[in-house]
């Protein structure tokens, strides 16, 4: 990130952002339909971290007990507390934030966090979310990575996801709500400041996004939701107000067997219902809802993700990859031959 950006970046959530009430947009907000154990976990988070959150999503899954997460971009620590609570006591939990400001209150509410619930499993770290190995973080030392409106800051977004990819366990994942924009956006509302601390003049063009994660090992990324941002009137929708921008949620699983596109291998799944927050259906994502008890078939990527993941004891498994049936259907991938038959065609 070049020197100018960087330092903006830092003066807009340090010293111009004091809370939540401050940003210029909708494009950080949290969505209200928050599940019960999310819930129930921000009630307990203290009013002045709560009070600097930026974030635009939920970029909190399902299933969390005892493992090893990491926050990039993590601010004053909002979800850190939560997912502190979500974790337990077995449970770790690493935020990594490069604005000083942002640290000092994530680090001044730590004592009390840890005696609200009990036991202390939250660390907080300064540095570049496109360069942990920096900081010091290992190989395949996370379970899970969350990041909730941090990387269309970033300006080596492909650096971001090779770092996390390279942090994380096989099997595990990457779980994040981003901003993103309809079109690329244009060099001059790049370097605006203002749009860039905003979340906008940074956000990738939704097109762009899944080269990037491929290009850096995510194979196949599964988007979870999206919405539409509004652009109140004033500067920023007369400069930026013909652009659509998105929030949007994905997830980017860990594991090498993943093809770039969904393989019909005649695989199923049933769902047991057995997610603590998912009795009745658990979403994968957008396009995978599973009915608990109903046989669903579904492609090998899919198969993979939920078989090699922390959701596999929540399953069964009818089938296995021997047998290649082509490509699965109503995926958005279609064989690109022509089934007509000509008669008039020559041949060399």
């Amino acid at each position: 990130m070049p020197v100018d950006i960087e330092a903006g970046v830092r003066d807009y959530y340090g010293k111009t952002l004091k809370s939540g009430a401050d940003l210029k947009t909708d494009a950080c907000c949290s969505p209200t339909d928050l599940p019960r154990a999310v819930r129930d976990a921000l009630s307990k988070v203290s009013d002045e971290v709560v009070s600097r959150y930026y974030g635009c999503g939920l970029s909190i899954p399902s299933e969390l007990a005892g493992l090893s997460v990491l926050d990039l971009g993590s601010g004053a620590g909002r979800d850190c507390y939560i997912l502190s609570q979500l974790v337990g006591r077995e449970g770790r939990v690493k935020g990594v934030d490069m604005t000083d400001e942002q640290l000092a209150v994530a680090e001044r509410n730590r004592a009390h966090h840890a005696k609200a619930f009990g036991y202390g499993n939250v660390e907080f770290i300064k540095g570049d979310i496109s360069r942990l190995d920096e900081i010091g973080l290992e190989d395949s030392s996370f379970d899970l990575i969350v990041s909730n409106c941090v990387i269309n800051l970033a300006r080596d977004k492909e650096a971001v996801l090779r770092q996390a990819r390279r942090v994380l366990r096989e099997g595990g994942e990457m779980y994040f709500s981003d901003v993103y924009a309809e079109r690329r956006v244009p060099d001059e509302l790049r370097n605006d400041p203002v749009l860039y601390g905003e979340c906008l003049g940074g956000a990738l063009y939704w097109n762009d996004f899944p080269r990037i994660a491929k290009a850096a090992g995510f194979a196949d990324p599964r988007l979870v939701e999206s919405r539409p941002l509004a652009l109140d009137a004033g500067p920023i929708r007369e400069r930026a107000g013909h652009i659509g921008f998105y929030s949007a949620t994905y997830r980017l699983f860990k594991l090498a067997d993943l093809e770039p596109a969904c393989e019909d291998y005649g695989q199923a799944v049933r769902y047991k219902g057995t997610i603590a927050d998912a009795p009745r259906e658990f979403r994968l994502d957008g396009h995978h809802r599973f009915e608990t008890g109903r046989i669903a078939t579904v492609c090998g990527n899919t198969a993979l993700m939920l078989a090699k993941s922390r959701y596999a004891r929540h399953f069964d498994f009818f089938g296995d990859m021997t047998t290649h049936f082509g490509i699965f259907p109503g995926c958005g991938t279609s064989m690109p031959f022509s089934t007509e038959t000509r008669n008039d065609a020559s041949c060399c």
